[in-house]
């Protein structure tokens, strides 16, 4: 008897533990409402619709735009989904000083696939509609993807993608 209750309380402190250390972003102004933009890859978020708005969004609020490229039946997209929208570093970042923009299709534009086409891919473009083909993640063949454990990179990334656009504009 005492056992069971025993397991039962460890079992009830190893979730609350569990809850009690994933902070979830929400923004300053309060929680928003899921956009069907977002994909998964961050509710809170708000997304453009297309990359001409968010361009125009980039320019028009002179901050930076970081694309998403990922498709919605790729296991590596994912798995960085799951990642990416549970990381309030990411998320607040994005929020405060990004537009953001994710797509499930290949593009035409050959300056937002500098490499090759691949998902998940994520780039910068700054301002003044300048693909920042200088930020790139840890991968030679795959200059601009980004793994699971590659959080820390993506963040070192959007805070340069911050600091170019304060030195260069």
């Amino acid at each position: 008897m005492i056992r069971g209750v025993l397991s039962i309380l460890l079992v009830l402190g190893a979730v609350f533990t569990a809850f009690a250390t994933s902070k979830q972003y929400f923004p300053k102004s309060g929680k928003r409402s899921p956009q069907t933009l977002s994909r998964g890859w961050g509710d809170q978020l708000i997304w453009a619709q297309t990359y001409e708005e968010a361009l125009y969004w980039s320019r028009s609020r002179n901050k930076p735009l970081l694309v998403l490229f990922h498709l919605e039946d790729c296991p590596h997209s994912k798995a960085l989904k799951k990642v990416f929208a549970n990381n309030y570093e990411i998320q607040k970042t994005l929020d405060e000083d990004f537009i953001v923009l994710n797509l499930v299709y290949e593009t035409t534009d050959k300056h937002l696939a500098p490499d090759g086409p691949y998902v998940p891919r994520i780039l910068f473009v700054d301002p003044s509609m300048t693909v920042r083909a200088d930020i790139t993640g840890l991968y030679g063949n795959r200059m601009y993807a980004y793994e699971t454990q590659d959080e820390k990179t993506l963040l070192a990334n959007m805070q340069k993608a911050k600091k170019l656009l304060k030195q260069e504009l």
